[in-house]
């Protein structure tokens, strides 16, 4: 029987979650809606410099604190959940535009899938991050070239994941129907194929956003990401390393926040992992 939107749509809104469940989604919603109002909830630019005021302790002023250049840390960590979702989110949904008709291609066409999937094996071969960084080396550091950066290394998952789902169904009857009925090829990957793909690709694309958040911190962590007047975790952390023992509060914030984004994205993965994937149940259980 071939699967629907709709019936994945189903499973989720059915969903009973765990308490850590419930935990997850309101921390993330709650970076979320800090992301979204940032310009109303921080009390000062992220990015104006005040040497006059540099590594001031938390205070009435300053909620957390100043860093070495006198920048407000609150406004900055505020700012920083904005681009560190943004690259989240955008990783994930062009790893999925790439990666889905590829996958379809890959697991329908035999001769297409011996080329492409040599080529994701060699992609595959090459570490993320060292990728990331080669790419972004070459390149202009803006939000876009990050982003892309990011989600090179990241395509092969959602490749290989589509062709397995596309290899299993293929000789099922409702494809084999279609095909002897004259559909067109286009209309059978799209209409007939690809909704199996729909419940592991939500559960995979929850870890693509939570490894592209990371790896955009690691990146400007290493001084090869956004430029570091723009306030990002990584970028954060990277600027208060130097003051760690002096005042431990520069990193604390962002590496909490980071932590908890990051936890929170993979919880609600494996929650719908498990409510998507009824095998899961019967094996834990």
């Amino acid at each position: 029987m071939r699967p629907s939107l709709h019936a994945v749509t189903s499973r989720l809104l059915h969903l009973r979650p765990r308490t850590t469940t419930w935990i997850a989604a309101i921390i993330l919603i709650v970076i979320t809606l800090m992301a979204l109002l940032a310009p109303l909830i921080a009390p000062f630019d992220p990015t104006a410099i005040n040497p006059a005021n540099r590594l001031q302790e938390a205070n009435a002023t300053y909620w957390l604190g100043t860093d070495a250049y006198g920048r407000d840390l609150f406004s900055r960590v505020v700012y920083g959940a904005r681009v560190s979702l943004t690259v989240g989110v955008g990783v994930a949904a062009l790893t999925l535009l790439i990666g889905l008709p590829l996958g379809l291609i890959a697991g329908y066409f035999r001769a297409i899938d011996a080329v492409l999937m040599r080529f994701m094996d060699g992609l595959m071969a090459i570490p993320g991050i060292l990728a990331a960084i080669a790419i972004v080396s070459l390149t202009s550091a803006n939000l876009w070239m990050l982003m892309i950066a990011i989600t090179v290394p990241e395509i092969p998952q959602i490749v290989r994941l589509v062709r397995s789902n596309v290899l299993a169904t293929r000789e099922e009857a409702f494809v084999e129907a279609a095909t002897l009925m004259g559909t067109p090829t286009r209309t059978i990957l799209w209409r007939h194929l690809m909704p199996n793909t729909f419940a592991p690709l939500i559960v995979q694309c929850t870890y693509v956003c939570a490894a592209a958040i990371l790896t955009e911190a690691t990146l400007s962590f290493l001084g090869v990401g956004l430029s570091s007047e723009i306030p990002t975790w990584g970028n954060i952390m990277s600027d208060g390393r130097i003051y760690f023992q002096l005042k431990p509060s520069l990193i604390f914030w962002a590496g909490f926040l980071l932590s908890l984004c990051i936890l929170s994205i993979n919880l609600l993965g494996d929650a719908a992992r498990d409510s998507l994937d009824p095998t899961m149940k019967r094996k834990e259980s």
